[in-house]
């Protein structure tokens, strides 16, 4: 399944949604700013990405500014509490798909078909007559 983190205020997010649900593609929503990001979660995510913080992390915040912050001088357990206690230093929407070990940060048109099942993203590759289409839905 599909994992989606969002705020409410994120254009990025409804658009990463509305692909989902055009695609007909379940996913779960998660808000970050409810309170409810665990550490799992948040070290889960990490280990997904290709480089660390730097993917997942608006260093240009203005949480990080003021406060100085430098992941490189925390150990990784800090670094996911403050993460908890900021949520907002998140860039937004992140897309985590468990099952292929895939995620996305952002709203990328090219890139988020990834997430179409192979099957699905294969007939979309080789029908070109509206019958094949009806297939695909």
């Amino acid at each position: 399944m599909v994992k989606i983190y969002v705020s409410p205020s994120c254009s990025s997010c409804r658009k990463v949604k509305k692909w989902f649900d055009e695609q007909n593609i379940p996913y779960t929503e998660k808000n970050i700013f409810n309170g409810n990001l665990k550490e799992e979660e948040l070290r889960a995510i990490l280990e997904k990405t290709e480089n660390g913080t730097e993917d997942i992390i608006a260093t240009k915040s203005k949480i990080m500014k003021e406060n100085k912050v430098n992941f490189d001088d925390m150990s990784i357990s800090e670094m996911i509490n403050f993460v908890r206690k900021n949520p907002s230093v998140l860039k937004r929407p992140i897309v985590i798909d468990d099952e292929h070990d895939r995620i996305q940060v952002g709203y990328n048109e090219d890139d988020i078909r990834l997430f179409i099942p192979k099957a699905r993203r294969y007939l979309d590759e080789i029908c070109l007559t509206d019958d094949c289409k009806k297939l695909n839905k």
